[in-house]
């Protein structure tokens, strides 16, 4: 089960773009007219409704700038452009914000050697810090990753800080891993940082904060809170946590034994592509008698690197019968 997992891409918020909306006068008045009835049924008609509740619907435009920058810094680029709907305030406030998105573009495609242009990593770390400078903490964390690459360690963590208190979940999953690895390691700021990751929904953070409660040496082992954040990182669609989750239910560890929900998780993590699980899961099928879909699973996971498999494909085929082995693999 022992599994690395590294500083990550920033992926952006996961968050669709949702609706704002600001309630017109008609609205407000509606609204009013509906609780002055309700008061003046219960008060004499001496007593009108009070002003108070015509003026208490919001008014968006009055959010501090700082504040609305912050909010707005892990953003992604459609969900930025809805908070810039909202008012001329706002669109005028997320204006840097929505440069930087462009120079985030730009330092992806300098970075990868994509949209007809060459990889070049310094033209790629010049747009990110731009974008960066900019208030985006995706370009904080993709420049993070540079400088990370190439061995600028302190210089990563500083940027994956930054993006870590704007809130930016890829940032402090970042930031926990890379206390992790620091000489000497600092556990306690890890595990702080890789928490609020996950509690944010981070599927890789779920997984690095379980492999921590469950096998690392630097924090105290907790089998049971290991197992809740594996399973929330394979409900998250993470292949290395399914096949993870698999195991415990396999021997009981953390949860109680299931060997229906371990040959469950097994057949997902297979069919996510980790091949671990696509040789565990052919032995499976070898053994319930499903000869030809054991052979398509250990074909997978041979080609996936798992170097057993092919000797016990080859012996699978050789049990099959004439006409099987006809429609197996070649």
């Amino acid at each position: 089960m022992k599994q690395r997992t590294w500083p990550c891409k920033s992926e952006g918020s996961r968050f669709t773009s949702l609706p704002f909306s600001k309630p017109n006068d008609k609205e407000k008045r509606s609204r009013f007219s509906i609780r002055g009835t309700a008061k003046s049924s219960s008060r004499s008609s001496s007593h009108p409704p009070s002003n108070e509740v015509a003026d208490a619907g919001g008014d968006f435009s009055m959010l501090p700038f700082d504040i609305l920058t912050k909010i707005a810094a892990p953003l992604s680029f459609p969900n930025l452009q809805a908070a810039s709907s909202v008012c001329k305030s706002w669109r005028d406030a997320l204006q840097p914000l929505r440069e930087s998105m462009a120079l985030l573009k730009w330092g992806k495609r300098f970075k990868h050697g994509r949209g007809g242009v060459r990889a070049n990593l310094d033209k790629a770390l010049d747009s990110f810090l731009k974008a960066a400078a900019r208030g985006s903490t995706l370009a904080m964390v993709d420049a993070g990753l540079v400088y990370w690459e190439r061995g600028e360690k302190e210089k990563a963590v500083n940027l994956y800080r930054k993006a870590a208190e704007l809130g930016d979940a890829v940032g402090q999953c970042n930031l926990g891993i890379s206390y992790l690895q620091a000489q000497p390691s600092n556990p306690k700021e890890a595990m702080k940082w890789l928490k609020q990751s996950a509690e944010n929904g981070y599927v890789r953070a779920q997984y690095q904060l379980a492999l921590c409660l469950h096998q690392s040496q630097v924090v105290q082992p907790n089998m049971q809170e290991a197992t809740r954040w594996y399973l929330k990182a394979a409900e998250g669609g993470y292949a290395r946590a399914m096949y993870n989750v698999s195991l415990c239910y396999s021997v009981g560890q953390g949860v109680p034994q299931n060997r229906k929900l371990a040959r469950k998780w097994m057949k997902r993590a297979a069919d996510q592509g980790h091949s671990k699980a696509q040789f565990e899961h052919g032995l499976t099928l070898f053994s319930e008698g499903a000869m030809l879909k054991s052979v398509l699973y250990l074909e997978l996971a041979e080609r996936g690197g798992e170097t057993a498999a092919t000797h016990v494909k080859e012996v699978v085929q050789h049990r099959l019968s004439a006409n099987s082995r006809a429609h197996g693999l070649p």
